[in-house]
């Protein structure tokens, strides 16, 4: 058992049967009483999220997660495949429960994958991932100097907001915590 005010942003826990991990955090101190917590949780089974309100004083079950070092084989339908590198085992997660990391997975890209008891359940994606741009307009002469930026569609579909100068076939530096263009690689 933690401490409510020990969830943070990351944390997981288990309330009413089903494991969440938190996504937003937030302190409240009223002038009087106790403070409360709230947080914004995804349930890491079904992928739904769920927002819970906790008083400072209450307590909630902690778990405690495996973690394998796997590689991104292919998606399937609803389905997102792995390979332990460990064990050669191959493990699936629903493509709804990771949808907000699908963006970022190209095959053969290596992750932290998260089991509880056996079942994996979530993904621990590196800071930021190198992808190829796939369709971007043509850069107009003489816009670059104003900073203009446009959108681009990278090979895993994924879509972001670049400088005028980058253009198709360019690989891209994007953070996976935002999903932004840090540079090009």
């Amino acid at each position: 058992m933690i401490d409510a005010n020990e969830l943070r942003n990351g944390t997981t826990f288990e309330s009413d049967g089903d494991l969440y991990k938190v996504v937003e955090y937030s302190h409240t101190k009223p002038g009087r009483g106790l403070a409360t917590i709230r947080v914004k949780a995804r349930n890491l089974r079904s992928g739904s999220l769920i927002e819970k309100t906790f008083s400072s004083s209450a307590r909630v079950n902690d778990v405690r997660l495996d973690y394998h070092d796997v590689q991104f084989l292919y998606a399937d339908g609803d389905m997102m495949h792995f390979m332990d590198l460990g064990t050669y085992e191959q493990p699936a997660i629903a493509k709804t429960v990771i949808e907000e990391a699908a963006p970022f997975l190209k095959e053969g890209m290596q992750v932290k994958l998260t089991f509880y008891e056996g079942e994996p359940l979530d993904i621990d994606l590196p800071t930021s991932v190198e992808l190829k741009v796939v369709q971007a307009e043509p850069s107009v002469k003489g816009d670059t100097a104003t900073g203009v930026n446009k959108i681009v569609t990278t090979e895993t579909g994924l879509e972001v907001s670049v400088p005028a100068f980058v253009e198709v076939d360019d690989v891209l530096k994007v953070d996976t915590r935002s999903g932004e263009y840090i540079t090009r690689a």
